[in-house]
């Protein structure tokens, strides 16, 4: 039985399937697609909303520091992800990844991971963008009825309609191609750059050096009841994280370590690119740089405008412009935010599409979904199932609610990926490889560390979290997904030719 639960697919045969008519996808993407892509995703809420709350309980002007080692350790990640998506250039990402090199159970918990992770994820993007354009509707004397603003109305009923409209609309969106995604997604992400660059350049004018002072806080004992109190870490290693001095500097990294995520989405368009080989390295490791690049200045710029002490939480960049006397960047800022909202949301939802699709082709979920489009050519069967239950989700469920994004999904994918770069250099040294992660095995023995240390800093309600889903795979796997793998069922045809 441990034989088929780890029985691996052949590169050979992974990049075989896409060539099926019916299951093929159209390769329409460019190294710059691609970039485009990883920024889009990367460059949410986070830059505009957690640079203040980081600086404020963590780590002060050190911010910036916490993310370089954030950055430092998705680099790990995003060299062990850039390998693999030239070698192995399949829809599915770390689920078709570990298929390759860990076996089809591993396989098949990294992809129902994912799918949950990448939907909660998009409805989370989904309510938070309605949010923002109810309040420039709201600055403008438009106002919408509570009931269909997600609040609770008279009646006792609530829907966010914009949200689930988003929703519905990138599905739209998808279904019809990927090109017109790329290019959407092109001109959003401008958007939202531009923006960006402004919070840098302008602030750059209103920087007061002695808000730097002192640059490292003294260490202070963490707050009781912070939320970054991590029983796993007290029970395994007898202490807590802790706020300011060098450590707090570490404890900040694995909170901003949050608004990097998405990198490893661009890795699931592996498929539709024309020259995965050469464009995909250069899309994920390109997309990470300029983010760092891009976090690293505005909390520079932000913790010069105003003392750390005394940023906002809720929208630090918008009200350090209000401080130094200059409103009119906070609206520029709020629109970018929003604007720059849809294209996370996008991407989201393409990656869990893309994850559902591969899975579906390999048999562990129904085949049904796994037919492209006639005219199209996209998976446009799961895009539109996902789509819809994730509008419903994101239309009938409070921000509050879905705020805890089961971010352990990805950090677990990031330690199946590097963990798979060192079994695949060891079982298939002949495969060719584009790109080749380096110093292996110590990078990817480094990025597992850590992820690892990042994992037992959440939360301990997202791991009871992460067991039921698990728990719920595990049920449906063996119940579906085993019998119905395609790669069991050419094991076992193969077994009677050969009798």
């Amino acid at each position: 039985m441990s034989s088929t639960l780890f029985r691996t697919k052949k590169v050979e045969q992974s990049i075989s399937d896409t060539e099926e008519p019916e299951h093929a996808l159209k390769k329409s993407l460019s190294a710059l697609d691609l970039t485009v892509f990883g920024v889009g995703v990367i460059i949410g809420t986070g830059i505009f909303v957690l640079t203040g709350k980081v600086a404020k309980e963590n780590a002060g002007p050190a911010v910036s520091l916490g993310f370089v080692v954030a950055g430092i350790a998705c680099g790990l990640a995003a060299l062990c992800y850039a390998e693999f998506a030239s070698t192995v250039p399949v829809a599915g990402s770390a689920y078709t990844f570990s298929y390759a090199s860990l076996g089809e159970l591993p396989a098949w918990i990294i992809g129902w991971d994912l799918v949950l992770e990448f939907a909660l994820g998009t409805a989370v993007v989904a309510v938070g963008w309605a949010g923002y354009i109810r309040s420039l509707m709201d600055n403008a004397g438009w106002h919408m009825p509570a009931s269909l603003g997600g609040r609770d109305g008279a009646s006792g009923f609530g829907f966010d309609i914009l949200a689930a409209a988003l929703v519905l609309v990138l599905t739209a969106i998808l279904v019809v191609g990927m090109k017109l995604s790329a290019r959407v997604t092109t001109v959003v992400v401008a958007i939202k750059v531009t923006v960006v660059l402004i919070v840098i350049i302008a602030g750059a004018f209103f920087i007061n050096g002695d808000n730097y002072k002192p640059f490292i806080p003294t260490a202070q004992p963490q707050t009781a009841g912070s939320s970054l109190q991590s029983p796993l870490v007290q029970l395994m290693f007898g202490y807590a994280p802790t706020n300011f001095g060098v450590m707090g500097i570490f404890t900040a990294a694995s909170v901003v370590f949050f608004a990097f995520i998405g990198f490893d989405v661009v890795a699931t368009a592996a498929e539709e690119t024309k020259n995965p080989q050469r464009d995909m390295p250069r899309g994920i490791l390109g997309s990470l740089v300029i983010c760092t690049t891009l976090y690293v200045l505005v909390s520079i710029v932000v913790t010069g405008m105003q003392k750390y002490t005394e940023l906002s939480i809720d929208a630090p960049l918008a009200d350090a412009f209000k401080a130094t006397g200059h409103p009119w960047y906070a609206g520029v800022i709020s629109f970018g935010a929003a604007i720059g909202l849809t294209t996370v949301c996008l991407i989201l939802l393409l990656g869990q599409t893309r994850v559902f699709f591969a899975m579906s082709r390999d048999g562990l979920l129904p085949r049904f979904f796994s037919v492209v489009h006639p005219k199209f050519k996209t998976p446009y069967r799961p895009t539109i199932l996902l789509g819809v239950i994730i509008a419903i989700l994101a239309g009938f469920t409070s921000l509050s609610a879905l705020a805890e994004l089961v971010n352990i999904g990805t950090l677990f994918a990031f330690v199946v990926v590097a963990l798979g770069v060192i079994i695949l250099r060891r079982t298939r040294p002949d495969l060719h490889r584009a790109f080749r992660t380096p110093l292996v095995p110590l990078i990817p023995i480094l990025s597992v560390l850590a992820s690892l240390w990042l994992m037992l800093n959440l939360p301990a309600e997202t791991w009871v979290r992460f067991a039921i889903w698990m728990v719920i795979g595990f049920v449906i796997y063996f119940a579906y997904g085993r019998s119905h793998s395609r790669l069991g069922r050419g094991e076992k045809e193969g077994a009677v030719e050969g009798a």
